[in-house]
This record gives structure tokens, sequence and C-alpha cells, in this order.
């Protein structure tokens, strides 16, 4: 039996996504903060942290992967 390509993602799933990865960046984001105050260490430290994590730097790869995706299907 042959199976068919996955048809392209209608605009609903990739805003979807968009949302749900979205709160997930912002939530993992605030982890990361709030790990910080616990620790007392300097806020300017705390942004360096979240602006050199590894996850929320692939998440914002992808968030402007969607964003382009989504605009595409507005053309």
């Amino acid at each position: 039996m042959m199976t068919q390509p996955d048809a392209a993602p209608s605009r609903q799933e990739l805003e979807s996504t968009y949302q749900e990865l979205s709160a997930y960046r912002d939530r993992l984001a605030a982890d990361v903060l709030a790990m910080g105050q616990k620790l007392k260490l300097p806020r300017r430290m705390v942004e360096q942290n979240i602006a050199q994590h590894e996850e929320l730097n692939r998440l914002d790869g992808v968030l402007r992967q969607l964003e382009a995706q989504i605009k595409n299907k507005d053309n």
C-alpha cells in the first residue's frame, strides 16, 4: 500500500502550533527568570542566560519560520 505525503498544514494548524510554542517559550523563559531570582543572580546575568539559552533560541527560530508560513498563507 502506498502512502500519500502529508498535505500542507492549514493556516489554522499553523496558528495553533504557533500559539502553543509561543506559550511554551514564554513559560520556559519565565522559569529561567524565576530560577535566577531564586538563586539571587543579578538581573543582567539572568537576561544574558535567557538570551543565550539554546532551547529558547531554537524556539525563537521555529516561531519565526511559523510566522513566515502563516504570512505566506495570506498570499
